[in-house]
């Protein structure tokens, strides 16, 4: 028997609308998916199977009477710093056990209303921050999922569902979709409204989704925003001018990072790419210098409450970054908001002759262990920058667990990264 969510997203959808598969039928086939594979997963921090067929049954009688539902029947994670109002928000922390929200957050309302399922919500980092949940990596449970988005990048790399809602303060949607065998996009600042969501910095906080193709990440976008994401799979007309781009945090990048972009930078200029070495600007690099400092510091102010009346169920590691970030100057603060502007109008020239940037998406594999989520090292740099990036699987470690590359374009060049994106997947083989 044909497996119902086996098509992908568009075409799930599609068959949904046209009456040739139910929501039901789709539901009831990635539940079965999770049931078999979540024990060693732990992609969820709740999951209500029951609560999911009702929202099918809805959706399918949605489409009966007529009603244009782009997503219709897909199934959706939701990383639990979301506000979800038929299921618990308790963002990573013991202080917010059991609550329960009034309203959905505007990413998840937009799901829904575009005819999407709820599956659950997924397991993330203490505050989106580096105290990890139980996740596994669904590649090798022995090994980190990443994070801060870690159960939405497991799940979807586990086909538990047809998108993740992730966030990325400095690498919480890339890192861990690379690390799961993912598609991890991480949009222009600011394209998912945040309301409804426990904001960590203002000034980087990013909603995006995590999928299993970049066709996938494609689909959802459109559907959540109305907006054009294109179809990355259509044949562009010409290959794209890349800028092979190592940044500032070059050093870090594990041997087998080295070998892979290298490798992934001959594929693309053997089908045609021109691929030019770029160096970031000194403006750019004191961006990224600034960046744990804005996002301490406006982490602190948004955890003023905790801080101030539940500390001791803070983590010592996250309580002692965010007193750090709460004891820094104003006039510091503002300087380092001042040198991200700096960075991304500096950026904003260093791009303008390139279609799109190829860096790495990690330090390297999925580290082994599930005690931290690794580094940010390749990350942190576009999120302050707001520009959009996104990762595509390409290769494998020496530990046999995914290996991804990094196409970055500029600012409200969404619909480009995903097309460069997957011009480079192919490219790479």
């Amino acid at each position: 028997m044909t497996d119902p969510a086996a098509p992908p997203a568009a075409e799930a959808a599609r068959r949904i609308r046209d009456g040739r598969l139910s929501a039901i039928a789709l539901t009831e086939a990635l539940l079965a998916r999770i049931a078999a594979r979540e024990p060693v997963v732990r992609a969820f921090i709740h999951l209500d199977p029951a609560l999911a067929l009702r929202q099918a049954a809805a959706v399918d009688a949605a489409v009966k009477a007529g009603r244009r539902l782009p997503l219709a029947g897909l199934g959706f994670g939701v990383k639990d710093v979301l506000d979800t109002a038929d299921q618990p928000s308790q963002y990573g922390s013991a202080i917010w056990a059991g609550h329960r929200p009034r309203s959905d957050a505007a990413c998840v309302a937009l799901a829904r209303r575009a005819g999407g399922i709820i599956l659950g919500k997924t397991v993330t980092t203490e505050f989106a921050t580096r105290h990890p949940g139980a996740t596994t990596n669904p590649h090798n449970p022995a090994h980190t999922p990443g994070g801060s988005s870690s159960g939405s990048a497991a799940g979807a790399g586990a086909g538990f569902f047809h998108a993740g809602f992730g966030t990325q303060t400095a690498g919480s949607i890339i890192r861990p979709a690379a690390f799961c065998g993912a598609v991890g996009f991480k949009p222009s600042w600011g394209t998912l409204h945040r309301a409804g969501m426990k904001v960590m910095s203002e000034s980087l906080d990013t909603i995006g989704v995590i999928t299993g193709s970049v066709a996938d990440a494609a689909s959802v976008m459109t559907g959540l925003t109305g907006g054009d994401y294109g179809d990355p799979e259509a044949k562009p007309a010409r290959a794209p001018k890349l800028g092979l781009c190592w940044g500032p945090t070059a050093d870090r990048a594990a041997p087998e990072t080295r070998a892979l972009i290298e490798r992934v930078a001959t594929a693309a200029a053997k089908a045609g790419a021109t691929v030019t070495a770029l160096e970031m600007p000194p403006a750019v690099a004191a961006g990224l210098e600034a960046h744990p400092l804005v996002m301490n510091g406006e982490s602190a102010e948004a955890l003023a409450w905790e801080l101030d009346h539940a500390a001791a169920q803070l983590s010592p590691g996250l309580r002692e970054r965010m007193e750090w970030g709460r004891d820094q100057p104003r006039a510091v603060l503002e300087a380092a908001r001042a040198a991200f502007a700096t960075a991304r109008a500096a950026f904003a020239e260093v791009i303008a002759p390139f279609d799109a940037i190829l860096t790495p998406s990690a330090p390297g594999e999925a580290p082994e262990g599930i005690g931290a989520t690794g580094e940010p090292a390749f990350n942190s740099l576009w999120t302050l920058l707001h520009v959009p990036c996104v990762t595509v699987p390409v290769g494998t470690g020496p530990k046999g667990l995914p290996l991804g590359a990094q196409i970055v374009t500029a600012f409200r060049r969404d619909r480009e990264a995903l097309a460069w994106g997957e011009w480079v997947r192919q490219a790479a083989g």
